[in-house]
């Protein structure tokens, strides 16, 4: 006899062990029509799941964000099991499931086609209409490697192979296709309503660049075609806001092989980047920030003391000189230690706030990077406050009020946070854990914000509160975070003179709100379609002569705006007046300043916007005041009025 608790409160008692399927059966036809897997008792399950025991069970449907990733999981299966119909030779790799979809790694002779992605949608339409069971099976890791040496998949064999510990291992299986795999799975092929394949790319296996490249299929899956298309629109939108292509028309920035990874910044793209760092160095200070900088190549040791080599050594670039090994800083907090640590500190010298605009270099595989979204040479608005234990709540409260000041000035109002505890690999005592992950979860509670749990995502030195935007096409962009960290400082040997005059060890809070510039100015870019608010726009105003003859006059306003602070220039050559807005509209100069005779005569300029709209005649002066208004509202607007 066992019970079963449903979520609407309401129980059931079943007098034998019924599956998760056979509960839904008893609910109702509907449901069961509907059920892709179960949670038991909070874990995910198969529909085929056996109920022995009572329990609390959720029938997770497509309705359910559990029901999307069950479909996308299961829906990586479905696209190599048409891949090997159709190209039996392919061997399958890795299909995990990702942001709005899912991929495989495929080991194949040629390149992928676009026609080959559409013989393998049709392919996997064709399954679907055949409606397999999907079936969960249990297989020794000999048997595993033996079947799967059986059937020509090395990469299959070298997978199970380095999977640690020696218990059993689950399988699913639908047809002729199984494929390794933790589950859960819809319960038949038949479940899957809407799909498209999206793109083909090159990927290292186990993304290493020494390995050999296979080829990563991506697609994605809905619970219905509504859904689908409106992600394919979605998709569309972030196509024409590509930062990259934004960045190219717009002549902000480049790539190129002779520096992989690192940013060309034009004048007009580095123009954006002063305005952010102003903005944040002037907020920083009236915060009580001290601004520092520290070197960019640290003696090796520094790297293995405070912990990082041991965590980051794939991802730091070093160089030897004199016969030491120096590394070029992947991050900066342990030199921000160093700082600290300069002259003894007493109990009112905290909290200490450091902040540096610093330069960092890691490694990113060259397949990883992607445009400012990811590259190996970036700048954090990194800042570490050192406090005594009892000012982490009060800090951690004075860094959030601040960090959503910055991010509605930026005109982004959705903020997610989530909270991520410790890690498996890390470094410090479960003690010192517990009382950083309390300190974290007692912030977040005493300001009454909504949080995620992100069990094990934390830094390996301490837990982090991470603090994403929502941009205007819904996606998630972590950017800001702040982490406590109880061991780096130890282990540093900072220290300071407590009020009984004991030498103490500072907590040290890790924070950042921008994260890299170079993200943070492509997240910008995106959101904005390029068109920046006043504040951010490389160019603020133009002003367009209609001949010759306004020249001077057009050279006296540019001066004047200049002298005021305004990053203005002047187009004073021989095109039509038409030509020229076009040109400086297509631009996203916010605002065009026409001069013709008459603005001569009167001392006015005729007053355009980028998005066509005409403000009538003003004088300079009145223009001035304008232009300042529009700067002071900072992105504090709705972007589809940009």
């Amino acid at each position: 006899m066992s019970s079963v608790r449903l979520p609407d409160g309401s129980s059931r008692t079943f007098d034998k062990p019924l599956s998760v399927a056979d509960v839904a059966t008893s609910i109702g036809a509907g449901l069961a029509r509907a059920a892709l897997a179960g949670r038991v008792d909070g874990v995910l399950v198969d529909t085929s799941f056996l109920i022995e025991k009572d329990c609390d069970l959720a029938i997770i449907t497509e309705r359910d964000a559990d029901g999307l990733e069950v479909i996308r999981h299961s829906c990586a299966h479905l696209m190599a099991q048409a891949v090997q119909r159709l190209f039996p030779e392919a061997q399958v790799t890795i299909g995990p499931v990702i942001e709005d979809g899912f991929f495989y790694d495929f080991a194949f002779e040629r390149p992928f086609t676009p026609d080959d992605l559409q013989k393998i949608e049709d392919k996997m339409r064709e399954i679907v209409a055949e409606n397999l069971p999907v079936h969960r099976s249990i297989m020794s890791r000999a048997d595993a490697i033996s079947m799967f040496e059986g059937m020509g998949e090395k990469y299959k064999v070298e997978i199970i192979a380095s999977i640690p510990g020696d218990e059993d291992l689950s399988f699913y299986q639908q047809g002729e296709f199984i494929d390794l795999c933790r589950g859960p799975h819809v319960p038949e092929t038949g479940k899957f309503k809407a799909f498209k394949l999206t793109s083909v790319a090159g990927a290292y296996w186990r993304g290493d660049a020494k390995n050999e490249m296979l080829q990563r299929i991506y697609g994605t899956a809905w619970g219905d075609k509504k859904a689908l298309d409106q992600y394919l629109q979605r998709l569309e939108e972030a196509e024409k806001r590509d930062h990259r292509k934004i960045g190219k028309r717009l002549e902000l920035f480049h790539f190129q092989e002779e520096a992989p990874g690192m940013v060309f910044w034009h004048p007009k793209g580095w123009a954006i980047y002063q305005a952010i760092q102003s903005y944040m160095q002037s907020l920083q200070k009236a915060n009580d920030y001290l601004e520092i900088r520290t070197p960019q190549l640290v003696d090796y040791s520094l790297w293995e003391r405070s912990g990082h080599a041991d965590k980051f050594a794939d991802q730091m670039f070093s160089v030897e000189s004199e016969n030491r090994l120096y590394a070029i800083k992947p991050m900066n907090c342990p030199c921000h230690v160093q700082v600290f640590n300069q002259g003894l500190k007493s109990y009112r010298d905290l909290p200490m706030r450091l902040a540096e605009f610093g330069s960092c270099h890691r490694y990113e595989p060259s397949g990883s990077m992607h445009g400012l979204m990811r590259v190996r040479s970036f700048t954090q608005d990194d800042g570490h406050i050192f406090c005594a234990e009892s000012s982490i709540q009060s800090e951690v409260a004075a860094f959030m009020k601040l960090l959503f000041a910055v991010y509605k000035d930026f005109g982004f109002d959705e903020i997610i946070l989530r909270l991520s505890t410790r890690p498996e690999k890390r470094v410090g005592s479960d003690e010192l854990w517990d009382k950083s992950e309390l300190a974290l979860k007692q912030a977040l509670q005493s300001n009454g914000l909504p949080w995620e749990l992100l069990p094990g995502e934390g830094a390996f030195y301490g837990p982090k509160i991470e603090f994403s935007l929502k941009d205007c096409m819904g996606r998630i962009q972590q950017c800001g975070t702040i982490q406590v960290d109880f061991s780096m400082p130890e282990r540093l040997g900072a220290q300071f003179v407590a009020e009984d005059g004991s030498k103490q060890t500072p907590v040290m809070l890790h924070r950042a709100i921008l994260g890299s510039f170079e993200r943070f100015i492509g997240v910008l870019i995106e959101h904005y379609a390029g068109a920046l608010p006043a504040w951010l726009a490389p160019e603020q105003v133009v002003v367009l002569n209609i001949t010759d003859k306004q020249a001077d006059f057009c050279r006296t306003v540019k001066k004047s705006l200049s002298d005021k602070g305004f990053r203005v220039s002047a187009d004073l050559r021989n095109e039509k007046i038409g030509f020229k807005i076009r040109e400086h509209t297509m631009q996203k100069t916010p605002f065009l300043l026409v001069v013709g005779d008459r603005e001569v005569e009167t001392g006015t300029v005729s007053v355009r916007t980028r998005a066509g709209e005409d403000l009538g005649t003003m004088t300079v002066e009145n223009f001035s005041r304008h232009l300042e208004s529009e700067v002071a509202k900072f992105g504090r607007t709705q972007v589809s009025d940009l």
